[in-house]
Parts: structure tokens; sequence; C-alpha cells
């Protein structure tokens, strides 16, 4: 045989198998498969369940505005797309919404963009990491922008004795919600709801409080004494409980007592949650509000009376220890009433701010 000849050889298909540990082959078993998808369900379950329920209320909201993107986006493009549509394009398309027309914070647009991720994958739609990747991309140069850095920043204004008597003495014609599907431009709030957002703003300014803290109240927590009302306040996120005394107010318009024993009666309230919802015909609710719900009742409040600040939930808390650091009350009794910490540099701030006028740097040089 010439050395330019190839040898002959017999070519045998066979195929490969491993050897060691990775040959021992598992054949389906029907017994394993439904173990294994009991475990996944109940997994599911229990990472449902110790999800804190802020997440669970903010992921509700990001899936709240991605539909009311979508409906934005058919009426301009006259295609209504399946709301687990969730690509490169949605997503920047939904940045480019949120930037543009809600005008959201860039750290807010970037959390919401977690948030319908996430509940999409919950409802089975297939989310590409591309797609987040892109649309974090585009909320780059939004992230840069130091107007758009600034939207949603800054402390809650705190609520003063003023602001809570304009809310407390409003009248009680609302005006029309814009988008809302209300025919008349003014409605007039039901007078069980008025008198339950009086109560609660009051409530939560008297004892220093948490929309949270309030939200939680039982009416067994707030208790009629000789000289006003001894409440309860409970714990919070691990926070510790506090007892707190309410006084009379000299101003009967603004007193968190008569305003609480109005709430109570016309409710007929002898137990369960304090502060209940109240529907657009003046019907009692019999579920707690929850701590978003008081924020956005005290808001709305503060608009229908016409306050000229933006008041939330923590504009009563910051409110009190404002107001009670002006009228000369010690840092110990109102931190009692508050809750803060002995070393709380929000108090200390809330504390300077009310006395900031007591004795400045240029009094008494010119």
């Amino acid at each position: 045989m010439s050395s330019t000849e190839l040898d002959r050889v017999d070519v045998v298909e066979a195929e490969l198998v491993p050897t060691g540990p990775a040959a021992e082959l598992a054949e389906y078993d029907p017994a394993v498969a439904a173990v294994l998808a009991s475990m996944r369900q109940a997994a599911k379950e229990h990472l449902k369940e110790i999800t804190p329920g802020k997440t669970t209320t903010g992921y509700a909201r990001d899936w709240e505005l991605w539909k009311e993107f979508h409906t934005w986006l058919a009426q301009h493009t006259g295609t209504a797309l399946p709301l687990t549509a969730v690509d490169e394009g949605t997503m920047v398309g939904f940045v480019q919404w949120l930037d543009g027309v809600k005008h959201a914070a860039p750290n807010s647009i970037d959390r919401r963009l977690t948030g319908v991720a996430v509940t999409a994958r919950e409802m089975g739609a297939n989310v590409p990491k591309s797609a987040t990747q892109a649309a974090r991309k585009a909320l780059k140069p939004i992230k840069k922008d130091r107007a758009k850095q600034a939207r949603g920043r800054g402390q809650a204004p705190a609520a003063s004795p003023a602001h809570l008597k304009k809310l407390a003495t409003a009248d009680r014609t609302v005006p029309r919600a814009p988008g809302s599907r209300r025919r008349r431009k003014t409605y007039e709030l039901p007078e069980l709801a008025s008198l339950r957002n009086r109560a609660m703003a009051l409530m939560e300014f008297a004892i220093a409080g948490r929309a949270s803290e309030v939200a939680a109240l039982n009416v067994s927590d707030v208790v009629l004494a000789a000289d006003g009302l001894e409440v309860h306040v409970p714990s919070v996120k691990d926070r510790p409980a506090r007892d707190v005394e309410v006084d009379y107010a000299n101003d009967p318009d603004v007193c968190p007592v008569r305003a609480w024993q109005a709430w109570q009666e016309a409710a007929r309230l002898a137990d369960g949650p304090a502060f209940r919802s109240v529907d657009q015909w003046g019907n009692l609710g019999t579920h707690q509000l929850s701590p978003d719900a008081v924020r956005l009742a005290v808001t709305r409040a503060g608009i229908q009376a016409g306050v000229k600040v933006k008041l939330t939930g923590h504009s009563m808390r910051s409110g009190f220890i404002t107001a009670s650091a002006k009228a000369g009350k010690r840092p110990d009794v109102i931190r009692r009433q508050s809750g803060h910490a002995p070393n709380s540099p929000v108090f200390e701030a809330y504390i300077r701010k009310g006395r900031r006028w007591e004795e400045t740097a240029g009094k008494g040089v010119l």
C-alpha cells in the first residue's frame, strides 16, 4: 500500500454514554413530579406570605400604572396591546410615559420597572432580561437631569394649626377630580366621610402619629377620660407601642377629642377598627383603612379645604412636633408623644425648626 492511500476502516454509529454519577439517568416518575410541583406551589405561597404588605401594595400600584400606560398607548396607536406584552419596546415606552406624562421621579420610575416585571412574571408572562436592561438604559439620562432628580424630593410640609383650622371648617362641596366620570363639576362629600376625615387628621396630629399607626387604631385603643383621650398607639413594623394623652383644644373646631366623639357617635362605633371606609353614598364599611388610604384622605381633605401646601400623612406628625416645640414644650415631653428615639436626628430637626426664631444669630446685633 502506498503512503498516499488511506486505510479503510469501518464506521460504527454509536451513542456516547456518560460514565460515573451522570450515567445514572433518571426516568420520569409521576409521584416525584407531583411532589416537586406541590413544593413549588408551597414555596410560592410562602414567599407571597412573607412579602411585606408595603411591597405588595407598591407592586399593585405599579401594575395599575402599567394598565394606565396601556390605555394611553391604545388611544395613541389605535391598538390595544395585551398587558403581558413586556418587551424592550413597551418597557422603554413606559419609562418615557412616566417621565413625560406623569412627571415621576427617576427613582420612582426605577422601582416601578421592578414592580411591573415581577407582577408580569407572576402572571406567567415571559419578561426578557433585555427588556429591563433597555428600560434602565433609557432611564440613565433622566437620572442625570437635576431638575428631574428634584421631583418628589424633600420633607412633607408640616401641618400648622392654621392648616388644621382650614381643614376642619371646610365646606363639604368637593370639586370633581380630573378624569372623573362624574357629570357634575362638584359633588358633596357625605357627612360621615367628612367627620371621619376631620377626626382622623386631628387624631394623627394630636398623637404625633404615623399614617400606619392611625390605620392600626381600634376603638378600644381610644378611651375617653376626664381631661381628654387616653390613646394606646399600637406597635407597627416592630416599633414599640406607646400610650399618649390627647387634651381638649381651646378651639372647638380643631379639638381632636370632640372630633373623635362626633365621628364615633355618627358611625356608631363600639369596637373594631377606629377608622373605616365610607363610600360615595355615605355607607360605612367594616374593614380598617390602609395606611395609604389614610394618607390619601388627609391629602384630599387638604386640597378640598384649599390648603396651599400639599399635606400628607407625615405632615401631621411633623406638624405636631414643630408646633409643640414652638409653644415651648420640652423635647422629652414631645418625644414621649411621638415615640422618637432619644438620638433621632429627624426629631432634632423638627425641634430646631419649631424654635428657629427663639434665638437667632442676628437677634439684637443690629
